[in-house]
């Protein structure tokens, strides 16, 4: 988790505004949630990062516990919350240990921002989704937002622009480099930051991994995990959502 521990401090420049992302991501996902599962109340975010869905969630009335496997992450989750006098339940854990770590009853489960795919084989997602499963009341939803690799070009030295953010007298200049081997890509995430009053300038690297897993396949793998009604759903949220119901019995 070093990776999203040295990003932590940084997550929110990704947004060119945070706040303004998170009201909106909470907005689209309550229209979710009470189209495909109305009456919930109770929600799981079981790869929180630094609280963008989770927070935005809370702040509209909904009771949210949330996870992630960074504690720098989560921690700065605690932070914001605070900051907002927002109520979230907050701790450090695996999603493949998600039942384990929460326990069951839950009325909606989610994964955002293309969580999943940092686990790097079938084997890993079916177990977390069966985890997923258990998490949820029957009837309850497992909702997960992934990128569409499909349509995504492979190669080695694929850049992806973020853009520039100017914050506190900093500038921030974020781009990723993909590099695809297979079914897998390593990526680096550089973060230019600029001093604009001294142009002293600091460069941050970091460094992961993701399986660039379709979303057909990670449908078949809810099924086999047990979900009924699985779907994609497309043009209601930044990426495509992947919809599952626990049955009733």
């Amino acid at each position: 988790m070093d990776f999203y521990d040295e990003l932590a401090p940084l997550y929110h420049l990704i947004y060119p505004d945070w706040d303004r992302s998170m009201a909106l991501q909470a907005e689209q996902l309550d229209q979710l949630v009470r189209q495909h599962w109305p009456g919930s109340h109770k929600v799981l975010d079981v790869a929180c990062g630094i609280g963008t869905q989770a927070l935005g969630l809370a702040a509209l009335g909904y009771s949210v516990v949330a996870s992630d496997l960074s504690s720098k992450e989560v921690e700065r989750a605690r932070a914001e919350a605070e900051k907002r006098q927002l109520t979230l339940a907050l701790k450090v854990g695996d999603m493949r240990q998600a039942h384990a770590l929460h326990g069951g009853g839950f009325d909606v489960l989610m994964a955002c921002d293309n969580a999943v795919p940092h686990l790097l084989n079938d084997e890993d997602l079916l177990q977390a989704f069966k985890q997923f499963f258990a998490c949820l009341k029957p009837g309850g939803g497992c909702l997960i937002t992934v990128r569409d690799y499909v349509r995504e070009e492979r190669g080695r030295n694929l850049v992806k622009h973020y853009g520039a953010r100017v914050e506190d007298g900093k500038r921030y200049v974020l781009f990723q480099v993909w590099d695809f081997e297979g079914s897998h890509y390593d990526f680096s995430f550089f973060v230019v930051e600029e001093d604009l009053a001294t142009g002293q300038v600091h460069t941050h690297v970091m460094r992961s991994r993701y399986y660039a897993v379709s979303t057909e396949r990670l449908c078949a793998l809810m099924e086999d995990a047990g979900f009924a009604q699985v779907q994609r759903l497309d043009g209601c949220f930044y990426q495509p959502v992947l919809v599952g119901t626990r049955p009733q019995t």
